[in-house]
């Protein structure tokens, strides 16, 4: 399956909403969804529960599905959005992660 694929899929459990409540919708649950991810990391480094993976990767896949659908909320497809993203930190990081070029970067670099 490819990104495109994966949120034509995703699109058809939306609900129905106007592009705008979709925005919102996938912006809240983002932070929802991720929240549930730092919860299960969190209680497994400090307080001695076990990570479950599959627990984890099934979080994961929930905040795919409002990643995907808040990309067609704004007229992008998951595949145009990773090659922005891509093409974002090749120009940001042409050799690889550096500190220093994280500190300082240019100016309109978002």
């Amino acid at each position: 399956m490819t990104l495109n694929e994966y949120q034509q899929a995703a699109m058809r459990t939306e609900g129905g909403l106007a592009p705008s409540e979709l925005l919102m919708n996938a912006a809240l649950g983002i932070c929802g969804e991720g929240g549930e991810v730092a919860d299960l990391v969190k209680k497994a480094a400090f307080q001695g529960h076990y990570l479950n993976r599959e627990h984890v990767a099934k979080e994961l896949g929930d905040c795919f599905w409002y990643l995907a659908v808040g990309a067609e909320a704004i007229g992008y497809t998951l595949e145009e959005i990773g090659q922005m993203n891509k093409a974002k930190l090749e120009a940001r990081y042409p050799n690889g992660f550096e500190a220093e070029r994280s500190l300082h970067r240019a100016e309109g670099d978002v």
